[in-house]
């Protein structure tokens, strides 16, 4: 009697502890929105934008990474590297903190701290708004929504807009001169969701005192483009 309450005993306290380390479970991946090929009338552009991440279900330590790579120009027209803790504030929400590395070729290094919120937002809608803090500080919105066609063929369009909160002239950024870029990707599910080949349109345009900046640098407000690329989740 005295071994198998010994032994029901040890099983309780074994499964008493691994309570916390099941509620702590370690969960990590990588979601690639954006890995694609845009085909302009001036240039084409090879784009790329990802989350990898590692943490819990209460803290996360994401790694996102954004770029622009002119085909032909050897350079990285746009480099944005970020490190962001993001833990949830709400059933849809997290809230987030971290630190951004602007690291374009031919420009000057930016880092800006960043403060935000990443979520759900009514009729599934997924948003992400952040404040990028420093001399050069900006707001960035990214929304989003996936319209299920059938169950693989998947309609999404998308917004992002930039607000400049100071002059940033070196950038081609004036305060209050939003930059928007709109898509449309149409995607098909070839496995599950974790590889998503997709075709779409997308287009970006400056406004304001940056419209009026990017038109003295001599350089072209408005690109229209035919993207072509594929989702990665995993």
């Amino acid at each position: 009697m005295n071994k198998m309450r010994n032994a029901a005993l040890a099983g309780a306290m074994a499964m008493i502890w691994a309570l916390p380390a099941q509620a702590e479970q370690l969960i990590y991946g990588f979601q690639a929105e954006q890995l694609e090929y845009r085909l302009g009338d001036d240039e084409d552009t090879f784009v790329w934008d990802f989350d990898a991440l590692i943490g819990t279900d209460e803290l996360k330590l994401v790694w996102r990474s954004e770029g622009e790579r002119v085909q032909g120009a050897g350079g990285f027209e746009t480099l944005e590297n970020q490190l962001r803790l993001q833990f949830p504030v709400s059933t849809f929400f997290d809230a987030v903190v971290g630190v951004q590395a602007n690291t374009p070729d031919g420009l000057p290094d930016r880092y800006n701290a960043v403060l935000g919120l990443k979520g759900l937002a009514p009729q599934w809608f997924e948003i992400d708004a952040d404040l990028y803090l420093s001399d050069n500080s900006f707001f960035r919105f990214e929304g989003e929504y996936e319209a299920m066609l059938t169950n693989r063929l998947v309609l999404t369009p998308s917004l992002e807009m930039t607000l400049p909160l100071q002059d940033d002239p070196i950038y081609n950024q004036a305060a209050g001169g939003v930059t928007l870029e709109a898509g449309l990707r149409l995607s098909y599910d070839l496995i599950d969701r974790a590889v998503s080949p997709y075709v779409g349109v997308n287009y970006e345009r400056s406004y304001g005192g940056t419209a009026d900046m990017i038109r003295a640098a001599g350089d072209e407000n408005g690109a229209f483009s035919v993207v072509f690329g594929t989702r990665l989740m995993f």
